[in-house]
Protein backbone atom coordinates (compact mmCIF):
# COMPACT_ATOMS: atom_id res chain seq x y z
CA UNK A 1 0.00 0.00 0.00
CA UNK A 2 1.46 3.53 -0.90
CA UNK A 3 1.43 5.92 1.91
CA UNK A 4 1.60 9.73 1.53
CA UNK A 5 5.29 9.70 2.40
CA UNK A 6 5.79 7.17 -0.58
CA UNK A 7 3.99 9.06 -2.93
CA UNK A 8 5.42 12.54 -1.80
CA UNK A 9 9.05 11.05 -2.37
CA UNK A 10 8.03 8.29 -5.56
CA UNK A 11 9.49 8.88 -8.89
CA UNK A 12 7.56 11.87 -10.79
CA UNK A 13 6.21 12.75 -7.52
CA UNK A 14 6.86 16.48 -8.49
CA UNK A 15 4.08 16.12 -10.53
CA UNK A 16 2.04 16.63 -7.29
CA UNK A 17 2.72 19.84 -7.01
CA UNK A 18 2.59 21.21 -10.12
CA UNK A 19 -0.42 22.94 -12.09
CA UNK A 20 -1.21 20.16 -14.54
CA UNK A 21 -4.15 18.54 -15.58
CA UNK A 22 -4.80 14.65 -14.36
CA UNK A 23 -6.96 12.30 -15.69
CA UNK A 24 -9.93 11.02 -12.96
CA UNK A 25 -10.36 7.50 -14.18
CA UNK A 26 -13.88 6.46 -12.23
CA UNK A 27 -16.51 3.01 -13.29
CA UNK A 28 -19.18 3.70 -13.86
CA UNK A 29 -22.35 1.19 -12.84
CA UNK A 30 -21.88 -0.98 -15.85
CA UNK A 31 -18.57 -1.75 -15.06
CA UNK A 32 -17.12 0.43 -17.66
CA UNK A 33 -14.32 3.13 -17.30
CA UNK A 34 -14.70 6.64 -17.63
CA UNK A 35 -11.97 9.24 -17.54
CA UNK A 36 -12.04 12.81 -17.09
CA UNK A 37 -9.58 16.28 -17.34
CA UNK A 38 -9.48 17.20 -13.65
CA UNK A 39 -7.79 20.47 -11.82
CA UNK A 40 -6.20 18.54 -8.36
CA UNK A 41 -4.39 19.52 -5.23
CA UNK A 42 -2.17 17.59 -3.19
CA UNK A 43 -2.56 17.89 0.37
CA UNK A 44 0.49 15.37 1.95
CA UNK A 45 -2.26 12.94 2.53
CA UNK A 46 -4.73 12.85 -0.45
CA UNK A 47 -5.63 14.22 -3.59
CA UNK A 48 -8.16 16.64 -3.77
CA UNK A 49 -10.38 17.31 -6.75
CA UNK A 50 -13.50 19.97 -6.72
CA UNK A 51 -16.70 18.54 -8.20
CA UNK A 52 -20.34 19.59 -8.39
CA UNK A 53 -22.86 16.76 -7.47
CA UNK A 54 -24.79 15.82 -10.30
CA UNK A 55 -21.37 15.01 -12.92
CA UNK A 56 -21.41 11.72 -13.83
CA UNK A 57 -17.84 11.06 -12.39
CA UNK A 58 -19.17 12.36 -8.85
CA UNK A 59 -21.61 9.47 -9.39
CA UNK A 60 -19.52 6.89 -10.45
CA UNK A 61 -17.28 7.89 -7.61
CA UNK A 62 -20.39 7.55 -4.92
CA UNK A 63 -21.23 3.76 -6.65
CA UNK A 64 -17.62 2.71 -6.82
CA UNK A 65 -14.87 4.57 -4.65
CA UNK A 66 -11.98 3.13 -6.52
CA UNK A 67 -10.18 5.85 -8.59
CA UNK A 68 -7.13 6.02 -11.05
CA UNK A 69 -5.79 9.28 -11.69
CA UNK A 70 -3.02 10.02 -14.83
CA UNK A 71 -0.89 13.24 -14.46
CA UNK A 72 1.25 13.71 -17.14
CA UNK A 73 4.34 16.30 -17.52
CA UNK A 74 3.17 18.75 -19.96
CA UNK A 75 6.80 19.15 -21.44
CA UNK A 76 7.65 15.16 -21.67
CA UNK A 77 4.21 13.74 -22.54
CA UNK A 78 6.21 10.30 -21.40
CA UNK A 79 6.98 11.20 -17.96
CA UNK A 80 4.43 10.44 -15.65
CA UNK A 81 2.62 9.51 -12.66
CA UNK A 82 -0.23 7.15 -12.17
CA UNK A 83 -2.13 7.11 -8.73
CA UNK A 84 -4.31 4.37 -7.96
CA UNK A 85 -6.62 5.15 -4.60
CA UNK A 86 -9.98 5.49 -3.09
CA UNK A 87 -12.36 8.05 -2.25
CA UNK A 88 -11.93 8.74 1.60
CA UNK A 89 -14.59 11.28 2.05
CA UNK A 90 -16.61 14.01 0.38
CA UNK A 91 -17.22 17.69 1.90
CA UNK A 92 -19.53 20.04 0.91
CA UNK A 93 -18.07 23.13 -0.14
CA UNK A 94 -20.73 25.43 -0.13
CA UNK A 95 -18.96 28.59 -0.78
CA UNK A 96 -16.52 27.16 -3.45
CA UNK A 97 -13.72 27.91 -1.61
CA UNK A 98 -11.84 24.52 -2.97
CA UNK A 99 -12.77 25.57 -6.89
CA UNK A 100 -11.84 29.36 -6.13
CA UNK A 101 -8.44 27.97 -4.75
CA UNK A 102 -7.71 25.70 -7.67
CA UNK A 103 -9.22 28.47 -10.25
CA UNK A 104 -6.38 30.61 -8.76
CA UNK A 105 -3.62 28.22 -9.38
CA UNK A 106 -4.41 27.06 -12.77
CA UNK A 107 -5.91 30.02 -14.20
CA UNK A 108 -4.37 32.82 -12.00
CA UNK A 109 -8.01 34.08 -11.23
CA UNK A 110 -10.26 33.67 -8.75
CA UNK A 111 -12.97 33.32 -7.92
CA UNK A 112 -13.20 29.94 -10.46
CA UNK A 113 -15.12 32.66 -13.77
CA UNK A 114 -17.34 29.66 -14.87
CA UNK A 115 -19.80 29.03 -11.99
CA UNK A 116 -22.95 27.78 -12.93
CA UNK A 117 -25.88 29.26 -10.39
CA UNK A 118 -27.51 26.02 -8.58
CA UNK A 119 -24.08 24.12 -8.80
CA UNK A 120 -23.21 22.18 -5.91
CA UNK A 121 -19.50 22.11 -4.81
CA UNK A 122 -17.95 19.32 -3.09
CA UNK A 123 -14.27 18.63 -2.89
CA UNK A 124 -13.24 14.72 -3.17
CA UNK A 125 -10.23 13.43 -1.07
CA UNK A 126 -8.46 10.83 -2.63
CA UNK A 127 -6.12 8.47 -0.55
CA UNK A 128 -3.73 6.85 -2.61
CA UNK A 129 -3.09 3.22 -2.61
CA UNK A 130 -0.46 2.44 -5.10
CA UNK A 131 1.30 4.09 -8.08
CA UNK A 132 3.18 3.54 -11.10
CA UNK A 133 5.26 5.82 -13.24
CA UNK A 134 7.73 6.30 -16.17
CA UNK A 135 10.61 6.67 -17.09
Amino acid sequence: MTTATDLATAKNGDLLQQPVVAHLATIRPDGSPQSNPVWFQWDGAHIKVSQTTERRKMRNMSGNPRVALSITDPYDPYRYLEVRGVVDRVEDDPDRASIDQLSQMYMGQSPYPYHQKGDQRVVVYIRPTATSAMP
